[in-house]
């Protein structure tokens, strides 16, 4: 099992929401996060400036089986891809264990409901 961390451009989390459904990852978590680039500029708009060093982002994290890995960052990726600098990471977490509460399933199983597979 894997935990992925996304951390991408607010204007694209709608993209990469759709994304991630399509690529049959429904379950997932995110954030609206604040952070520090390289970049560090200032802007003006009308005539006051605005110190554009603090970046707002949406952090998502999605655990999926081994054999998802692939399929959810490559869905992440061409979702959240403008091409700028600015678009964001991605970081691959070995996950070491995971338990369902309900029933107390335990590893790969407590990530999806075996039903639905049958």
């Amino acid at each position: 099992m894997k935990k992925i961390e996304a951390i991408i451009r607010k204007t694209k989390f709608e993209d990469v929401k759709e994304a991630l459904l399509a690529a049959d990852i429904e379950w997932f978590s995110y954030y609206d996060v604040r952070g520090e680039g390289k970049m560090r500029q200032a802007r003006i708009y009308r005539g006051v400036m605005y110190d554009t060093s603090s970046i707002e982002r949406v952090l998502m994290n999605v655990v999926v089986r081994d054999k998802n890995v692939e399929k959810t960052i490559k869905a992440i990726q061409e979702a959240a891809r403008t091409g700028e600098i600015g678009d964001g990471r991605i970081f691959v977490i070995p996950v070491e264990d995971t338990v369902r509460i309900r029933t107390g399933e335990r590893g790969d199983i407590a990530l999806y409901n075996a039903e639905q597979e049958k």
